[in-house]
Order: structure tokens, then C-alpha cells, then sequence
């Protein structure tokens, strides 16, 4: 323990943050095809289903992401009657539109906006596909700008990618909208991947929720959007379709089956107080250890008139109290004498 202590000026620490990312792949192959669908997991409760990197059951599959589907209360699908699981599917809307979107004044719930200003009205995103991902993939959120998601849109369900678009956040590290509950958010635009009947690039086809980490896309990708309905099932119905006739389960697989590719870079925030150990000349120049003295003598002085030596080895950080509360270790021993000054940084993470 010390027996000297120095206090610490205001200028004597400084804060940083670090943002550190990494490359996430996700292959179609793994999303539908790969393990037959023994990787994708399905529940009781059927209001989505999980997708993993091998076979579920196995001790080393980690989840990738949920995925689920859900249009709102006025959407022209709820009036279907006798649509298969249609109070699931409205619930599944309202609730990611809860947690994403928000309240207006009144307390009603808000509906997902194309373009993500809620304030000025415009379109509705009403038919969604919901894909939530694991916090295991996106850490503490998806970088901005780095995410893009291809879908089969067109052919049939046996010949999927036909035609293709890739929806991604494009130049959402300048461009992102801050007026949701859960965060930062960006609009996904689609733009022409192979063989697409597309004539327009940047159409608004979606929301990217960075720190929440879930892709809401409109269903209308996969029919109106374009204008060229892909075939969902084998049976060769329409998205719509698929959404009132199918349980939530049935329109995942279906989706999961016209998904190419999947790819975004994730963020770890790494924040840090780094400290300046600053020691003067006149600091710390007899040691603490009660082995430094032999018969009341400097054991590394061999004759009086020399001056005292001392090796710093340990660097600890005291509270108000001085209570020992972190210790850093040096990577060698630092001569320290009356001639010479030296500054220690230490950085803490956190």
C-alpha cells in the first residue's frame, strides 16, 4: 500500500471513445437451405421464429436473428376474413411500432413511416417483415452506412433470384433520423441487384434500427413495390397472399427462401479515462517497500553523498479516502531519481 499520494489535476484526465467494428456475413445458404431447416427453430407461441448458424439443437449454434411478419389494424389485409393468426400478426405490428416508433399525443400508436418523418404524415409501411438480430451479431449497434440486405423479388419460388434487389442504408452516416424511442435510425432504399425489373433505384423500401439492431422491410418488396409479384410458395401465391393465408411461421419460411445475402458491420463502444501520472523530480524518489531500508540505511546507496533510487514497478489509483481502487502494473521497472521527470498514462476501459 502507499504511504505518499499525489492528487490529480483537472488537466490530469481526459475521457475517449472508440468505436470498433467487425465484418458480419450472413450467407442465404445458412438462412434457408444449408441444415434442411434444422437451424431454424420454430415456437409454441408462433409469433416468430429464430434462425441459427448450425442445426439449433447443437451445443454450439448461436443464434443469428428472429424473424417475424405483421401488417396494422387498417392495413387492406386486415379486412380478410378468416385470415390465418390475423390478431398475431396485427399484435406483432403494434408491438415492434411500440418499442420503434412510438406514441402520438393522444397515446395511439404511431405506424412505421417510409421516410421517417412521422410529423408530416406521408406514406405508411403497413405490411412489414420484421428482422431482429442478435445482439450476439450487432453488438452494441450495426455501423451506419455499412448494411445491405439482397432479395429474390422475382421467378418463381423454385428459381428464387431471378431478379434481386439489394436494400441498404446508403449514406446513412449523414443521413439518419434520432425521433425514435429506440434510437438511431436510417430508410433503406432498394436499389437493382441481378436481373431486377426495376426502373427506379432508391425507392424507400424500408427502416434500419441501428442500436435495436432489427430491419423493418415492407412486404410490398416482394409485389407492388415493383410491380412483379414473386412467387412466394410452391403453390405460387402472392406475398399478400401468404401474409392472411399462412401462419406467421409459414410467411418466415417463405421469406427465409428469398433471401441472398445478408451483410452489415457492427459496433463496439469502447470508452475510456486515460490518467496522467505525472512525476516530478522531487516525486517519488525513496520506495514505499520496507525492504528499501537496512538499519535505518538506503539499502542502494553505497556511500552517503549519493542520491536515492527508486524503481517504479506499480502505478495504483486511489479514491478520495485513498482507498485503493485499480492498480496498473508497468511492463519493466522505471528508474527514478532527483534528475529525472517522467509522465505514466493509464488507461482505463470500460
Amino acid at each position: 500500500m502507499a504511504t505518499t499520494f499525489k492528487t490529480f489535476l483537472n488537466n490530469d484526465i481526459t475521457t475517449t471513445r472508440t468505436l470498433l467494428h467487425e465484418a458480419i456475413p450472413v450467407t442465404g445458404s445458412i438462412v434457408s437451405g444449408t441444415y434442411s431447416d434444422e437451424n431454424v427453430k420454430n415456437f409454441s407461441h408462433g409469433i416468430f421464429q429464430s434462425v441459427y448458424d448450425y442445426p439449433f439443437l447443437s451445443s454450439s449454434a448461436n443464434q443469428i436473428f428472429d424473424l417475424s411478419v405483421g401488417y396494422s389494424a387498417d392495413s387492406a389485409l386486415s379486412a380478410s376474413s378468416g385470415a390465418t393468426e390475423q390478431s398475431k400478426k396485427i399484435n406483432m405490428y403494434n408491438q415492434m411500432a411500440q418499442v420503434l416508433v412510438g406514441h402520438d399525443v393522444t397515446g395511439a400508436i404511431l405506424k412505421f413511416d417510409e421516410d421517417g418523418n412521422i410529423a408530416d404524415g406521408g406514406t405508411k409501411l403497413k405490411e412489414c417483415v420484421f428482422i431482429d438480430f442478435s445482439r450476439l451479431l450487432y453488438k452494441d449497434e450495426i455501423k451506419k452506412g455499412s448494411f445491405s440486405l439482397e432479395l429474390g423479388v422475382a421467378g418463381t419460388y423454385a428459381e428464387p433470384f431471378t431478379g434481386s434487389i439489394v436494400l441498404a442504408d446508403t449514406n446513412a452516416a449523414n443521413d439518419y433520423r434520432v425521433n425514435s424511442p429506440a434510437g438511431e435510425y436510417a430508410v433503406l432504399t432498394a436499389s437493382n441487384g441481378t436481373g431486377t425489373p426495376m426502373t427506379t433505384s432508391g425507392v424507400s423500401a424500408g427502416l434500419l434500427y441501428y442500436q435495436a439492431g432489427i430491419a423493418v422491410v415492407t412486404a410490398s418488396v416482394f409485389g407492388s413495390l415493383l410491380d412483379f409479384p414473386a412467387q412466394m410458395n410452391a403453390s405460387g401465391e402472392s406475398i399478400n397472399a401468404i401474409l392472411t393465408g399462412s401462419a406467421i411461421s409459414g410467411s418466415c419460411d417463405a421469406l427465409r427462401h428469398r433471401t441472398e445475402d445478408v451483410a452489415f458491420n457492427n459496433t463496439t463502444e469502447l470508452n475510456s479515462t486515460i490518467y496522467f501520472c505525472r512525476v516530478n523530480n522531487n516525486d517519488f524518489n525513496y520506495s514505499a517497500n520496507p525492504t528499501y531500508l537496512s538499519e535505518s540505511k538506503l539499502r542502494v546507496k553505497r556511500t552517503t553523498s549519493d542520491a536515492p533510487i527508486s524503481y517504479i514497478t506499480t502505478v495504483g489509483l486511489y479514491s478520495a479516502d485513498n482507498e485503493l481502487l485499480a492498480v496498473a502494473k508497468l511492463s519493466e521497472p522505471l528508474r527514478k531519481d532527483p534528475t529525472n521527470e517522467m509522465i505514466l498514462r493509464v488507461r482505463l476501459d470500460y
